[in-house]
C-alpha cells in the first residue's frame, strides 16, 4: 500500500510529522503538503499561475515535498503524476483544531481529502479537538496512534466509492478516549463579526473576527461524540444535492413571470422551505 500524507498547516507542522510516522508503520509513504499555512483556505484549484514544488527535510530526517499551492492542489499534483507511484490512500492532517459541522467546507484539511475522492482515491481527514488558544506544545501521539488504527480498519474493509471520512479526535490521553462513534455533521454556531479599521493613509480595511465558534453537542453528531469523549468518524460525500428539495421544487410553477409584490414574505417563505427539507 502507498499512502500520500498532506495537510493544511504546512509541511513542517508537527501534526503532519506525527501522522506520517504512524503511516510508515503500515505502508510506503509519500509527503506532499503546502509550504505555508492554508487553514480555512477551503477547496482550491489554482489555475491562474504555475505551481512550484521543492524538496524539504523534516525533523526526523525524512524527505518530503512542499508546494506553494493549496492542500487540494498538493493532492492533485501528486495524483496527476508528480509522484509516479500509484497512490492507494490519501490521509490529511493532523489538524490542531477540530473540523466539525459546516467547517468541512472551509477546512483545507478536509478539502484535501475531498480532492482525492474526485480522483477516485479513498481519503481520510484527521483533526484534533484542542481547546481554543491552547498554550504549550501539543501532543499528537495519541491522535496519530488512533489514526493508524482507523487506517488499518479502512484498509481491511475499503471505503465505498465517493466517500471520505472526517475524523475528529478528543485531545485526551488514550486511556481517557472511550471509543469510536460513527456520526453525522452537527450544527456549528458561528459568531463572526466584521471589524472595520482605517490604515495610516486613511483607507478602510476589514477583519472578519468575533468569538470562536461553538457547536450543539447533540447525540449522534460529531459535536456530541467529542463532548462525550469519543472519536467522531463522519462519512462525507461530494454530492451536495438536496434530494428532498428536488421534489419540493418540482411542485412549483417555474413558468410564472410575474414580479414579486413589494411586501413578499421572501424570508418567511425561505424558512418554510428550509423546514420542509429537513
Amino acid at each position: 500500500m502507498h499512502i500520500l500524507v498532506t495537510n493544511d498547516d504546512g509541511v513542517t507542522a508537527p501534526g503532519l510529522l506525527a501522522l506520517a510516522e504512524e503511516m510508515r508503520q503500515l505502508a510506503e509513504v509519500s509527503i506532499l503538503a503546502p509550504d505555508r499555512n492554508w487553514s480555512g483556505g477551503g477547496h482550491v484549484k489554482t489555475l491562474d499561475r504555475p505551481l512550484r514544488i521543492r524538496e524539504v527535510q523534516l525533523m526526523d530526517g525524512v524527505h518530503a515535498f512542499a508546494s506553494d499551492g493549496a492542500p487540494s492542489d498538493c493532492v492533485a499534483l501528486a495524483l496527476l503524476g508528480f509522484i509516479p507511484e500509484k497512490i492507494d490512500l490519501v490521509v490529511s492532517g493532523i489538524n490542531p483544531n477540530a473540523n466539525l459541522g459546516h467547517d468541512v467546507t472551509y477546512s483545507g484539511t478536509v478539502t484535501a481529502a475531498m480532492e482525492a475522492v474526485i480522483w477516485s482515491i479513498p481519503a481520510i481527514a484527521f483533526s484534533l479537538d484542542t481547546q481554543e488558544n491552547h498554550l504549550g506544545k501539543l501532543d499528537y501521539a495519541p491522535a496519530a496512534q488512533i489514526a493508524r488504527k482507523i487506517v488499518q480498519t479502512v484498509s481491511k474493509h475499503r471505503l465505498p466509492a465517493g466517500i471520505l471520512l472526517n475524523v475528529n479526535i478528543p485531545y485526551r490521553p488514550l486511556t481517557e478516549i472511550k471509543g469510536v462513534q460513527i456520526t453525522r455533521q452537527g450544527m456549528r454556531v458561528y459568531r463572526d463579526r466584521l471589524d472595520q479599521r482605517v490604515d495610516p493613509r486613511g483607507r478602510a480595511y476589514f477583519w472578519i473576527g468575533g468569538d470562536a465558534p461553538t457547536g450543539i453537542p447533540e447525540k449522534g453528531t460529531d459535536f456530541g461524540a467529542l463532548a462525550s469523549g469519543y472519536v467522531s468518524i463522519t462519512p462525507l460525500q461530494l454530492d451536495l444535492t438536496a434530494y428532498p428539495a428536488q421534489h419540493l421544487l418540482n411542485t412549483w410553477n417555474w413558468d410564472e413571470s410575474e414580479a414579486l409584490p413589494e411586501d413578499s414574505p421572501w424570508h418567511d417563505e425561505y424558512s418554510q422551505v428550509d423546514s420542509k427539507m429537513r
